[in-house]
């Protein structure tokens, strides 16, 4: 097994980075697909139906986290990403390869949920493929809005719960609030689950451009058609789950740092200085240990 891993171990630290946010963007995205799945063709509408979408999709993104923060610091999530970059923790250039990893990932799980659970679509939908309507399941990949939202409602829908959600991942990674690494996927995962028992309501939280886009982009691809990128609204919608998170990202750094950041007192270094106490002498300088 070393000999394998010598071989096929990515020595370059940014490739190794890419591969973990593609991984975790795949993982999470599997999860909330088959989640979904399984509540629309299988289990069907049911009181507890939110609250196990919510904790499959938390669990999703404490999964994805935990896989990946090792290689790459496990955003998963552009709007992550460019909060990261708005507080000059990621260069411009990192921030456009991780989103697009990402997006990638986003795709791959897409298309691995859809594998798993083909057949239960087919026998739900008769093999129509419908975006709206009692049989509609693109739900299951991406988000469209309730027919209450409006364009601007969903935008702010988006802002703020993904600043909402960048606000606590800064605390949790925040060094000086001194949260074990080990907690800190399933903190921001609980993060998430709140998130969803506040906004799941207007569109489905997705707060992730490319756990939105990339699923829907593999919708369109399979035959879903071109109702995807607007569902059953008098106006466009793809647009919102991405432009949306990236403002929330950056207002929720922002946010994080001039609301606490900033205002957390610096820790006092102290220099730990070893004594020995003098010993009697004995034999001849014999000192007694």
């Amino acid at each position: 097994m070393e000999k394998i891993r010598t071989r096929v171990q990515i020595k370059h630290e940014l490739g190794r980075a890419l591969l973990g946010e593609f991984v975790g963007t795949a993982i999470l995205v599997l999860v909330i697909n088959t989640v979904v799945a399984q509540n629309v063709v299988i289990s069907g509408t049911s009181k507890n139906a939110l609250i196990n979408i919510n904790f499959g999709v938390g669990l999703g993104i404490a999964l994805g986290v935990a896989i990946s923060a090792k290689l790459s610091g496990g955003h998963i999530n552009p709007a992550v990403s460019i909060g990261f970059l708005a507080l000059g923790q990621l260069k411009p250039i990192r921030f456009l390869l991780y989103y697009l990893v990402q997006l990638a990932g986003a795709f791959v799980g897409a298309a691995l949920a859809y594998l798993v659970y083909r057949d239960a679509i087919n026998v739900f939908d008769g093999g129509n493929r419908a975006v709206v309507g009692s049989k509609a399941t693109a739900g299951i990949f991406a988000s469209y809005p309730a027919p209450h939202l409006s364009a601007f409602g969903g935008l702010v829908d988006q802002i703020v719960a993904t600043a909402f959600f960048l606000f606590f991942i800064l605390h949790f990674t925040d060094k000086r609030n001194h949260y074990p690494s080990w907690t800190q996927p399933l903190l921001i995962g609980l993060t998430f689950v709140t998130i969803g028992t506040m906004f799941a309501g207007n569109a489905g939280y997705p707060c992730n451009p490319a756990r939105d886009f990339g699923p829907r982009l593999f919708t369109f691809i399979i035959g879903y058609g071109t109702k995807v990128w607007c569902g059953d609204a008098s106006y466009c919608w793809f647009w919102v789950p991405i432009v949306g998170p990236l403002i929330g990202g950056v207002l929720g750094a922002y946010l994080y740092q001039f609301a606490i950041g900033y205002h957390i007192p610096a820790e006092t270094e102290y220099e730990v200085v070893v004594t020995r106490e003098l010993q009697p002498l004995t034999k001849e300088g014999e000192v007694v240990p």
